[in-house]
């Protein structure tokens, strides 16, 4: 009797899924909407808490009341422009709008030279919608005087204009980089961000609270942006030197330090700091610091 030998089955490896082709992927594109979420709720939190509660408002308009009013006494002075003949440093005072128009310039030409459409689309959006957003804002969210205050501190101004400039430029370049350099496009945007907000809160332009919520805004913008994008135009895992993010905010403290410093008193700069402190911290763990937006999910092999 002849032998006919079977053809050879393949043999079974562990993770082998031994489906056919239409069964479903050992992996899936997932795209959190959670940060989105968290950064909206911190806003909200934020306005709730510092604006419209009293000892919210007390706690904010006291800092007013420690030193000198006005920015002459904050060490960054100078270069805030409103010294008489001062230049001042983006976008403070009448560098804003040259400052916003620049970096909108900038992501349209890294958007054409790169060729990324969506990711140039959602930067554009990401900018558009925060500084937009900002304005819409501060004329709609009502400040309640609950405690009193003098005139002066009634002035609306949640969120910080100022602030959400380069906090939503910044998250905006990320989009539109090369992923090899967006750390490092991060790390000057979050230092950048660490002055700005530190200037704003102690040269009483602005409440903490005020630069606290531009930079939570220009973050939820950013996270429903990344979690809207199409799977492949998604930004991925970012990868940098495991010394990068603490260089980074340590840097970005002793800025916030420096930028926040005041002749007349402590406390305030303090705090002006510490605000800023936690700005350059949200962009930049929203930046870079997340894990990577896909996530492999496996299914038992079948035999």
């Amino acid at each position: 009797m002849t032998q006919h030998d079977s053809p050879a089955l393949p043999a079974h490896r562990p993770g082998a899924s031994g489906q056919g082709p239409d069964a479903p992927s050992l992996s899936r594109t997932t795209r959190p909407w959670m940060p989105a979420l968290l950064y909206t709720l911190g806003f909200l939190t934020v306005y709730l808490l510092a604006i419209c509660t009293p000892w919210g408002q007390r706690a904010e308009n006291a800092l007013f009341g420690l030193g000198k009013q006005g920015g002459e006494e904050a060490w960054i002075y100078p270069l805030s422009g409103a010294a008489y003949g001062s230049t001042p440093l983006p976008p403070l005072e009448l560098s804003a709008k040259p400052t916003l128009m620049v970096g909108l310039a900038v992501i349209v030409v890294l958007t054409l030279v790169r060729r990324c459409w969506w990711q140039g689309c959602a930067a554009l959006g990401v900018v558009i919608l925060t500084t937009g957003g900002k304005e819409v804002l501060k004329s709609t969210l009502p400040r309640p005087d609950l405690v009193g205050a003098p005139e002066n501190l009634l002035d609306q101004g949640f969120p910080s204009g100022h602030t959400a400039i380069p906090a939503a430029l910044t998250l905006a370049a990320v989009l539109v980089v090369s992923p090899r350099i967006r750390p490092y496009i991060a790390t000057a945007g979050v230092l950048w961000l660490a002055c700005i907000a530190a200037a704003s809160a102690t040269m009483g332009g602005h409440r903490p609270s005020e630069v606290l919520g531009a930079t939570l805004l220009a973050c939820a913008w950013y996270g429903l942006a990344t979690w809207l994008l199409p799977p492949a135009a998604a930004p991925g895992a970012t990868r940098s030197t495991r010394a990068l993010p603490v260089i980074t905010l340590t840097v970005a403290l002793v800025i916030a330090l420096v930028s926040g410093a005041r002749n007349d008193t402590l406390t305030r700069s303090l705090v002006s700091a510490a605000t800023a402190f936690i700005c350059a911290a949200l962009v930049w763990y929203a930046a870079v610091g997340r894990p990577a937006h896909t996530a492999r999910r496996t299914r038992p092999a079948l035999r």
